[in-house]
């Protein structure tokens, strides 16, 4: 039996998470940042804790807390996967990033995704429905629309700029997706507009120390395992641009053996879709652990 720890990305967040265990690394990310994260996320308000900046920081530290608990009760994993910003927490598990580092990276990778498409131009949509080819096929014909994330079967997100999206979503309605659901996002995440976010983001890449993963680290732009520090570089600054294959990381990891996964973070998200990819898999969230 193998066990593989999945951790959440962005919009897992909520206004108290970590609550009696996670202030002692809050406190450490407040003395990184220069900034009082541990407010912001122990009491709000949600707006400040909704911008990428802070979300992002603020969803690894509460998933490096619990992460430590589950190894402090003799829990290790014998794969690790995150999704979006969750590979970061992943790699930290791994060994692969401190910590400080992580903190810092994230807050970065925030500020960088949220300057790379002024408000309002981009945006993101979720589609129920639909197969891989005809959506690719889709985005394609309308230009400056990409998918994002292929989350589960019959779940992909879009991303691009917002009339593309719109116009996208409505072409793959007449073409039998179930149903369009915009995303309540600041920026239009994973898909080639981010491409000025990824080249800031690989300079602050190159500033940090990456080690060699100790467990493998299910990336999200290959789906495959990595554990030397100079692919993961690599694949950190093309996950940026990159959809993330989440369904086919999930698949990889349960034909190499996985039958038991651990969402490693607030909230359930991953658990409901590593549900939806295959049913027979034991599936617990941390609240559950």
């Amino acid at each position: 039996m193998k066990t593989a720890f999945v951790f959440p990305g962005q919009g897992a967040q909520t206004v108290g998470m970590g609550l009696g265990l996670a202030e002692k690394y809050l406190e450490q990310a407040n003395t990184i940042l220069g900034f009082d994260l541990k407010k912001i996320v122990l009491e709000g308000p949600e707006e400040e804790l909704k911008k990428t900046a802070v979300t992002q920081p603020a969803i690894f530290v509460i998933s490096v807390a619990m992460f430590e608990q589950l190894t402090a009760n003799g829990l290790r994993p014998d794969f690790v996967a995150g999704h979006s910003l969750g590979e970061y927490s992943a790699l930290y598990a791994a060994g692969a990033i401190s910590f400080a580092d992580g903190v810092k990276i994230l807050n970065r990778r925030g500020q960088f995704m949220q300057e790379a498409v002024p408000i309002g131009q981009g945006a993101m949509a979720a589609l129920l429905g639909g197969d891989r080819a005809t959506i690719a096929a889709i985005c394609a014909a309308v230009g400056n629309v990409w998918p994002a994330n292929f989350n589960s079967p019959g779940q992909v997100v879009i991303s691009g700029k917002k009339e593309a999206v719109e116009s996208a979503g409505e072409k793959l309605k007449a073409a039998g997706v179930k149903k369009v659901i915009p995303l309540a996002v600041s920026a239009p995440f994973h898909c080639p507009l981010m491409q000025p976010a990824a080249d800031k983001l690989k300079k602050e890449l190159e500033k940090i120390a990456l080690n060699e993963a100790q467990v493998p680290v299910i990336a999200n732009v290959t789906a495959q395992p990595v554990t030397g520090a100079a692919e993961i570089r690599e694949l950190l600054y093309k996950q940026v641009t990159s959809s993330v294959l989440w369904e086919d990381s999930v698949r990889k990891m349960i034909a190499d053996g996985v039958n038991s996964f651990v969402e490693v973070g607030p909230g359930k998200v991953l658990a409901g879709l590593i549900k939806k990819i295959d049913s027979n898999v034991e599936v617990k969230s941390f609240s559950e652990m």
